[in-house]
């Protein structure tokens, strides 16, 4: 049975929806405080291009090794108030547990050093890749798969992970060809159905490990869900419109996090965690012009109006002119950061979030439906559903009214084409039955196996419409 307790916003003065503060600030035990006033940086960082097994894995720790070092010493001369560093861990170092908790002890061993030595404040955030794919998956909660993702959340926390995180994909395959297919019907079954019910079984899993390692359970993302329709529409492979649709819907999904218990800072690519924050007062981490290092977007300044922690997406240990890039990164992080925490301490922090969405909401829809005004309003109605489903479907339908609004107010700019998708979608979105057991079977109805088999969610018709 889902948990909805959020039934009310957690904002309700727009402002104090703003960046940098939060109504359920995470305190740390370093005494850094997540939306308690001051915007962190958070640096994400990645090997480069390289071969991960056990001959490597020497190579490998000398990387992360070498990477935190420079990240560490640049915050220390920046006099950083404190930092954050996230590791999404790679796929051998996760079907490989203790290749992943070598990781995490190397990473935190530098970052204990740093502090020890000059006092520098970080905390880790651990993002265990979810493997939990590909034709030798039997189950998605139990074999190999599901045991090497516990296994390593698990470790990662015992290692000294401050923060556990992951970009889960139960009815990604599914998605992947809605959003191919601009399906409206399909993204709406893989979110707000198989999704939505996959993160209730995980999430379970993880605030228990949280728990029982004293760590921090801090969110999920739809990195494999909007962020897919994000780059695809910037390719203009599909319509801006359905990107922006699908990465409200995600929103719900993203939301079950926080509902089985998971406290953020929700985790960067996460655009949809601005609805998070609004229904939940949950802090968030947020990414926008100084990811362009991993992917362009159209949302390079409005994602930071409501941001808690900014980060840069990923950034690969290469040479630049400037340095290696992980230690570039952290700069311009703690750059962008300290703008944000002196306007704020000017007073100015309203105006300057109100810049950052002006600079961006009038060009791209994905950029609009950032805007904190549109977050509160489309939150509003998203929390007056009764299901996951329910609540999926209405963040379809009042995005899909806002965009025309405000396309009609002159506040928004779609050409022809985009507008005519508009009205393709909401055409589909009618199409959807308000019963979520007779969508659930039309939706089966037209399944095929390589793309969603029901058996290994353990999933039926009964259960998926509680």
């Amino acid at each position: 049975m889902a948990n909805l307790q959020f039934t009310e916003l957690a904002y309700t003065d727009l402002n104090e929806f703003i960046y940098g503060q939060a109504k359920k600030p995470v305190v740390c035990s370093n005494g850094m405080v997540i939306g308690g006033g001051t915007v962190y940086p958070e640096v994400n960082l990645t090997l480069p291009t390289m071969l991960i097994d056990e001959e490597t894995m020497p190579k490998v720790l000398s990387q992360y090794e070498e990477m935190i070092h420079g990240i560490c010493s640049k915050a220390h001369e920046l006099l950083s108030p404190g930092i954050i560093i996230e590791i999404e861990l790679l796929p051998p170092c996760t079907f490989n547990p203790q290749w992943g908790i070598d990781v995490t002890k190397v990473v935190k061993g530098v970052m204990n050093e740093y502090y020890t030595k000059f006092g520098l404040k970080s905390l880790l955030r651990m993002t265990v890749v979810d493997v939990r794919e590909g034709k030798t998956l039997t189950h998605m909660y139990k074999g190999e798969h599901w045991d090497n993702v516990v296994n390593t959340f698990r470790g990662c926390a015992e290692a000294g992970a401050d923060f556990l995180a992951i970009e889960s994909i139960g009815g990604k395959h599914l998605h992947d060809e809605a959003v191919m297919n601009c399906d409206l019907p399909k993204a709406l079954f893989s979110l707000g159905v198989v999704g939505c019910r996959d993160m209730i079984t995980l999430w379970d899993e993880i605030v228990k490990i949280a728990a029982e390692t004293n760590c921090i359970p801090s969110g999920d993302t739809a990195c494999g869900f909007a962020n897919t329709s994000m780059v695809m529409a910037h390719k203009n492979f599909i319509p801006k419109v359905f990107a922006a649709i699908d990465r409200v819907m995600c929103a719900v999904r993203t939301l079950v996090a926080v509902e089985r218990g998971a406290i953020g800072p929700d985790k960067d690519c996460g655009y949809e965690g601005v609805y998070l924050k609004a229904i939940t007062g949950t802090p968030i981490s947020m990414e926008g012009r100084t990811a362009a290092c991993a992917h362009s977007s159209s949302v390079g300044n409005i994602a930071a109006c409501l941001a808690d922690c900014w980060s840069n997406e990923s950034v690969e240990n290469v040479r630049l002119l400037g340095g290696m890039a992980p230690t570039v990164y952290i700069e311009q992080l703690i750059y962008d950061c300290r703008i944000m925490n002196v306007a704020a301490s000017r007073g100015s922090a309203l105006e300057m979030r109100d810049i950052l969405a002006e600079s961006d909401r009038m060009f791209d829809p994905q950029a609009y439906i950032l805007d904190p005004r549109v977050v509160l309003r489309i939150s509003q109605e998203i929390v007056q559903g009764k299901t996951h489903f329910e609540r999926t479907k209405i963040a379809a339908s009042a995005t899909i009214k806002e965009l025309r609004a405000a396309f009609q107010d002159g506040l928004l700019q779609l050409d022809a084409k985009e507008l005519k998708y508009l009205d393709i979608l909401e055409k589909q979105l009618k199409s959807i039955p308000d019963d979520e057991a007779e969508f659930t079977k039309m939706m089966l109805k037209n399944n095929t196996i390589d793309k969603f088999d029901p058996a290994k969610y353990d999933f039926n018709i009964d259960s998926a419409a509680k």
